[in-house]
């Protein structure tokens, strides 16, 4: 199986999703998980067992709906997921703080960088697992969790889109330099993964390069169910 995620991961066309990271801050991913593995995570959400806490977005006026945050030792495919993504996203986080006159501060492998996280009091895990139903959303926010952040993410629908549900698009908005911002609605398919900025990016600007903050959130779901798999590549306070 590790080398099926191996393989899944890899047949990503990099390039591209470098050009429209660069272009649009998100960029969709092959299918990196399989129907069947999508239902059983699915599935997990009734164990309650599986997860460290549960959030009602409602309650913190996050939207509507609940997510659930993994508790280790995370189900395969989100571990082995998170491990063959992470360096593969790596250049990618590396030249845009280049750009910005930062200091890359991400080693060579996730294990090295959770380490770094947790020396930092960010020990907390944060794969996630979201639940929506009719009439749920996510409001626009940042998954930041505490000082240390790795500036990319990714999200995977382990539903179908018009068969399972209508509505949840993702949502990206970027507030440009000097200018309006600009919002990105995208349908994932089923075991696709969206890959997408966490807090900033760099962008032109009159002054060479340029900080845009950027924010996500899900659309209204109008009918059905919508399970999505968040993967964070910090962990939390």
């Amino acid at each position: 199986m590790g080398d099926g995620f191996a393989e899944r991961v890899g047949a990503a066309d990099w390039d591209a999703v470098t050009g429209e990271l660069d272009e649009y801050g998100c960029a969709l991913l092959p299918p990196l998980l399989t129907p069947r593995e999508c239902a059983d995570l699915a599935a997990l959400y009734e164990d309650v067992s599986r997860f460290r806490s549960t959030i009602d977005m409602a309650r913190y006026r996050f939207g509507r709906g609940r997510y659930r945050y993994f508790a280790e030792p995370f189900p395969e495919p989100v571990r082995r997921l998170r491990e063959e993504l992470y360096p593969r996203l790596l250049p990618i986080a590396r030249d845009w703080y280049v750009r910005l006159g930062r200091q890359p501060e991400w080693p060579d492998t996730l294990a090295e960088w959770l380490d770094v996280c947790h020396r930092a009091g960010q020990r907390r895990p944060t794969p996630i697992l979201l639940r929506y139903g009719p009439g749920d959303w996510n409001a626009l926010h940042r998954d930041l969790y505490g000082d240390r952040v790795f500036p990319l993410q990714v999200v995977l629908n382990l539903d179908e889109p018009g068969r399972d549900h209508t509505g949840g698009e993702f949502l990206l908005v970027e507030q440009r330099p000097r200018a309006q911002s600009r919002g990105t609605a995208t349908s994932i398919p089923q075991g696709r993964g969206l890959v997408f900025t966490t807090r900033d990016r760099p962008v032109r600007s009159a002054r060479g390069w340029s900080a845009s903050p950027v924010r996500h959130g899900v659309s209204a779901v109008r009918s059905g169910r919508r399970h999505t798999l968040g993967l964070v590549f910090h962990d939390a306070t």
